[in-house]
């Protein structure tokens, strides 16, 4: 099922979590509020990967999320946190290729912000160890704007 153009429930669900088929069917199928809460969120990706091929890219360049929704099962088997915006479907983490795209795909995002007047709930800019990827997220309401830079 497609949620926008270029992203799939498909891929806004997968899991690297290892779990029965009969477990993933019923512990990690989203209900009709994540599957709204992820299209919101792909409408942003959408633009991302629009302003992305507009100033820097090479034309076609895709947006590859790395995660987004998350089960309660999930999100316990890879230490989530109870409050995560991955639960609701509301966040992805978004896979870069290093320092200088997470920084760029950071302002464009704040700059579709500005430009539109809408707001986000997190863009956080993550690393563990030599991996860097940006975390996104949007809610239907009672977005915070919370933005964290890169800490060691």
């Amino acid at each position: 099922m497609k949620l926008t153009e270029h992203f799939s429930l498909e891929e806004m669900t997968k899991t690297s979590v290892n779990m029965t088929a009969e477990m993933e069917a019923m512990q990690h199928r989203p209900s009709e509020a994540v599957v709204a809460n992820l299209t919101r969120l792909c409408r942003w990706l959408e633009r991302l990967r629009m302003e992305w091929n507009l100033r820097y890219g090479e034309g076609d360049d895709p947006i590859v999320v790395n995660r987004a929704y998350r089960s309660a099962a999930v999100n316990r088997a890879v230490g989530g946190v109870p409050t995560s915006n991955h639960l609701t479907g509301c966040a992805a983490d978004i896979r870069v290729a290093g320092i200088e795209q997470l920084l760029r795909y950071a302002v464009i995002l704040l700059d579709i912000s500005d430009e539109r007047h809408e707001t986000f709930d997190e863009l956080l800019l993550e690393r563990r160890g030599s991996k860097l990827w940006l975390h996104f997220a949007v809610r239907a309401s009672g977005n915070r704007c919370k933005v964290r830079t890169l800490t060691n």
